[in-house]
C-alpha cells in the first residue's frame, strides 16, 4: 500500500542560473495542467490514507491557496498527514500563508539559498534576504509551526565564512529544519554554458559542509540525513520515506514514483503531459539485486545508517559476508562506522560517499 505522494508543479516565472530541473514559464497553461493533474491522480490513486503529501517544483507557490486546496481534496488525508509545499519567499505574505494553513498545508520549505543579496542576484533568484526573513515571520504569525529553509553552498562569490554566517542567520530565525545542497552544475542550466570563474572547488565545498555540520549541531539541530538537519521531532517524513526505500506516488509532468517494485517517470514535456497525463515516460521493474543496491545507497544517506538485520531478512543474504571486502576497507580507514544495528558513514565518509557506494554496487 502506497502512503506517500509527490506532486510536481512545473512552473517558474524565471529560471535560476544553477537550475536544471524541469520547469517552464508557461503560466498560461496552469489551468490545463491542473486539470490533467487531477485526471492522473483520479486514474492511479487508490485512496490510501496518506502519511505525506509533498508539492515540489518548479515553484509551487505560483498556485493560489484555492488551487492547492482542490488538489489536496483529491487525496485521503487527515490531521496526521504531513503536507509540505516548497515556496519561494518573494510572494509569501501573511494572508497567502494563512490560507495555505487553512487548506491543510502544515509544513513549508522556503527556497532561501543564501542571505547574501549579491549572490542571490548573481544566481538569478527573484528574492532578497529581507524577503526570506519576512516570509519566516509571516509563516509563524500565520500559525505554521514546521518551517524549513533550503540553502546551496559553493555558489559564486561564496566563502566558507559567508556560508556559515548564512546558517547562523537561519538559526536566529528559529526555524525547525534546514537543508543544505552542494552546488552541482549540470547540463541544461545557465551556469553550464556561462560558468562563473569564482565558484568554490570541491575542497572548499567540503570545508563548507564540515563547518555547517559543526554549526548546526551546536545550535541543537539533529543531523539526520546527509543534507538535512532538524530540531527534535521535525524530520521530513516525506523525504525519510524515500531514504527508507519505501513506495510513493509521483504525479505531474517529470514526476517520478515507485510502486510494486516498479520505478516510473512521467513525461517532461508540458504539452505532452497535458494531452495524456496517464501515459508514463518510463517504467522499470527492479530486480531483487536492484532493490538491494537501492536499499544500501539510500540507507547510507541517513545518519543512522543501514540496518543489516533488516536487510538480511528482507533479501535473504549475509550482509557482512557479502560485502566483507568493502566493509573491511572502509572500517579500517574510518569512512564507515559500525553501529548497534549495522553501519553508517562517518563525516569523512560522507565527503567521499559516491566512491564508497560505488564499491558496494560493484561488490
Amino acid at each position: 500500500m502506497v502512503k506517500n505522494a509527490y506532486i510536481h508543479i512545473p512552473f517558474c516565472k524565471s529560471k535560476c542560473r544553477y537550475c536544471s530541473f524541469v520547469s517552464y514559464p508557461a503560466l498560461e497553461l496552469k489551468e490545463a495542467y491542473l486539470k490533467s493533474l487531477a485526471a492522473e491522480i483520479s486514474y492511479f490513486y487508490e485512496n490510501e490514507k496518506l502519511n505525506t503529501l509533498y508539492f515540489g517544483g518548479g515553484t509551487p507557490s505560483l498556485l493560489t491557496p484555492r488551487e492547492f486546496e482542490k488538489v489536496i481534496k483529491l487525496f485521503n488525508t487527515d490531521d496526521n498527514t504531513e503536507i509540505t509545499a516548497e515556496l519561494n519567499p518573494e510572494t509569501l505574505d501573511y494572508d497567502y500563508l494563512r490560507e495555505l494553513k487553512d487548506c491543510g498545508i502544515n509544513r513549508i520549505s522556503i527556497g532561501c539559498q543564501s542571505f547574501d543579496d549579491n549572490i542571490l542576484k548573481i544566481t538569478g533568484r527573484r528574492h532578497n534576504s529581507t524577503q526570506v526573513k519576512d516570509a519566516v515571520l509571516n509563516a509563524k504569525n500565520a500559525g505554521l509551526k514546521n518551517i524549513s529553509l533550503d540553502f546551496i553552498y559553493g555558489l559564486p562569490d561564496q566563502s566558507v565564512e559567508s556560508f556559515i554566517l548564512d546558517l547562523n542567520t537561519a538559526v536566529s530565525l528559529e526555524v525547525q529544519h534546514i537543508s543544505l545542497y552542494g552546488l552541482k552544475i549540470e547540463e541544461g542550466c545557465y551556469f553550464y554554458t556561462y560558468r562563473p570563474e569564482n565558484i568554490a572547488d570541491d575542497d572548499t565545498q567540503a570545508d563548507m559542509y564540515t563547518e555547517a555540520v559543526k554549526t548546526l549541531t551546536a545550535a541543537g539541530f539533529e543531523h539526520y540525513e546527509i543534507s538535512n538537519f532538524a530540531k527534535s521531532g521535525f524530520d521530513s517524513r516525506h523525504n525519510l520515506n524515500y531514504w527508507d526505500n519505501n513506495s510513493y506516488y509521483g504525479f505531474g509532468a517529470a514526476a517520478h514514483g515507485y510502486k510494486d517494485n516498479i520505478r516510473y517517470s512521467n513525461r517532461c514535456s508540458l504539452e505532452e503531459y497535458i494531452q495524456n497525463p496517464t501515459r508514463r515516460s518510463t517504467e522499470t521493474t527492479l530486480t531483487v539485486q536492484n532493490r538491494l543496491e537501492e536499499e544500501i545507497f539510500l540507507g547510507f544517506r541517513k545518519m543512522c545508517g543501514i540496518n543489516t538485520y533488516l536487510i538480511n531478512e528482507k533479501y535473504n543474504i549475509d550482509f557482512d559476508k557479502k560485502y566483507s571486502a568493502v566493509l573491511d576497507k572502509y572500517l579500517a580507514s574510518g569512512h564507515i562506522i559500525s553501529t548497534d544495528k549495522g553501519y553508517k558513514l562517518s563525516l569523512i565518509g560522507i565527503l567521499v560517499s559516491n566512491l564508497i557506494l560505488a564499491d558496494f554496487l560493484e561488490a
